[in-house]
């Protein structure tokens, strides 16, 4: 089984499918992305070490809807909802329903610095 195989199989079948069936799911809903880092200057950017939870569901070739969630220190937040495929109709009405419900989502703003 070549590298890709694997990948896919163990994102898609032994992944998402897999706790979606064994759990009765929708959808996994999980944050999108660590808090946001400032930028250094000096050093450079350091990043959090959180890979994500949208890197499974594009292994598998699934689809993700990420929305607001919150805010950390004026930085954005999102939440991703994603599940089998051919559930962007589901994953759709959950990621509005949440946008409705928590009215998360700002306009988007620069902010000079911020510490």
């Amino acid at each position: 089984m070549d590298a890709l195989e694997t990948c896919r199989k163990y994102a898609a079948e032994e992944g998402i499918d897999k706790v979606v069936d064994d759990n009765k799911l929708d959808a996994i809903v999980a944050p999108s992305n660590a808090p946001t880092w400032m930028i250094d200057l000096v050093s450079g950017d350091c990043g959090s070490g959180y890979v994500g939870t949208s890197s499974m569901a594009a292994v598998a070739g699934y689809p993700n809807s990420t929305v607001p969630a919150g805010f950390v220190k004026e930085l954005p937040l999102g939440i991703s909802f994603f599940g089998k495929a051919w559930t962007e109709a589901t994953l759709i009405k959950l990621a509005y329903s949440f946008e409705q419900a928590t009215k998360a989502r700002r306009a988007p703003k620069y902010l000079p610095t911020y510490s």
